[in-house]
């Protein structure tokens, strides 16, 4: 009764966060509450949120991809390379730069599962070279798309719901049902709980990882395409620091940063939580460096709790 206890006052801690979080923004700021702002809030979070789910797969298996907003950023460039100085259809351009984006990811699991290197070095050393490779691919400035049509993917709107977030949901939708759904999300679950014990229920571990950093690749090779979409050029710097603020919504939304534990569908509230406040400090006139300091401690605060339920649970389970 009491681990479950604990879990219920982690999911609502969540929600509660967040309710306050919309309070004191809106006490602070009387714009923050605006139907406008709301909209806009929902587009910014939505690039994080779709490399959130991919990332969620690779904290479950114990794992970490730093590279996340290097390979947003050279798919964007990739595309826009292609577009503006090779005149390739929009199509053809997207579709090539975001089997780019995955390969990075499988490069990521080659090195992990067959050089044996851990996932913080690798994809440490992926996002350094992709980072270069954009500066090199935009020539240190922005590339910019006459393509109008293309702006629908990052500014249109269904309705009255912008495209990235129908995009967003989506890739929700299609993490929850792989990892609750389908033998390959009990295996994402089962590597971060206990690799060896998976390992020896004849499971491919290998091919799991290789799966779980390409998916990661593929979706942050979508936000990349959303990002481009939406400011209609590719930026040197596009998806820089990125990574830090998808780690942190994963880790918020109750995923433990040892791999085994979290659902998905929580996440989404992480990743409304650093909307919220990235927004509002924004609305509030905070000065940036301020906000670098405040997003570094939010990660901070995200680890020591994910620590903090941890050790209650091994301390009920232990009674």
């Amino acid at each position: 009764m009491k681990a479950k206890a604990s879990d219920i006052l982690s999911k609502y801690t969540l929600y509660l966060i967040l309710l306050a979080l919309l309070a004191f923004f809106a006490i602070n700021s009387p714009f923050f509450l605006t139907g406008n702002n709301l909209v806009n809030i929902t587009r910014q979070v939505a690039i994080f949120g779709i490399c959130a789910v991919g990332m969620t797969f690779v904290i479950l298996t114990g794992g970490i991809d730093l590279s996340t907003g290097a390979i947003l950023g050279v798919v964007a460039a990739i595309s826009a390379r292609l577009m503006v100085n090779y005149d390739i259809n929009p199509l053809l351009a997207t579709t090539f730069a975001v089997l780019v984006g995955t390969s990075c990811g499988l490069i990521n699991g080659f090195f992990i599962n067959k050089v044996g290197l851990p996932p913080l070095i690798t994809t440490l050393a992926t996002m350094t070279s992709l980072r270069g490779a954009t500066m090199l691919l935009t020539d240190g400035r922005g590339i910019f798309l006459t393509v109008r049509s293309y702006s629908v993917i990052g500014q249109g709107y269904i309705g009255f719901i912008p495209i990235p977030v129908i995009i967003m949901i989506i890739a929700f939708a299609f993490g929850y049902i792989l990892l609750e759904m389908t033998k390959f999300g009990r295996y994402v679950y089962g590597i971060g709980d206990n690799e060896e014990a998976t390992r020896l229920s004849g499971v491919n571990v290998g091919k799991v990882r290789y799966g779980v950093y390409a998916l990661s690749g593929f979706l942050s090779s979508i936000a990349g395409v959303v990002f481009l979409s939406r400011l209609m050029s590719a930026q040197p710097t596009a998806g820089q620091s990125y990574e830090m603020d998808i780690i942190t919504a994963v880790i918020l939304g109750g995923v433990s940063i040892k791999g085994g534990e979290g659902k998905i569908s929580l996440v989404i509230i992480g990743v409304l939580i650093m909307g919220v406040l990235a927004n509002g400090m924004i609305m509030m006139n905070i000065n940036p460096f301020w906000q670098f300091v405040v997003r570094g401690l939010v990660l901070l605060f995200a680890v020591s709790y994910d620590k903090f339920m941890l050790n209650r649970r091994y301390r009920v389970a232990s009674r």
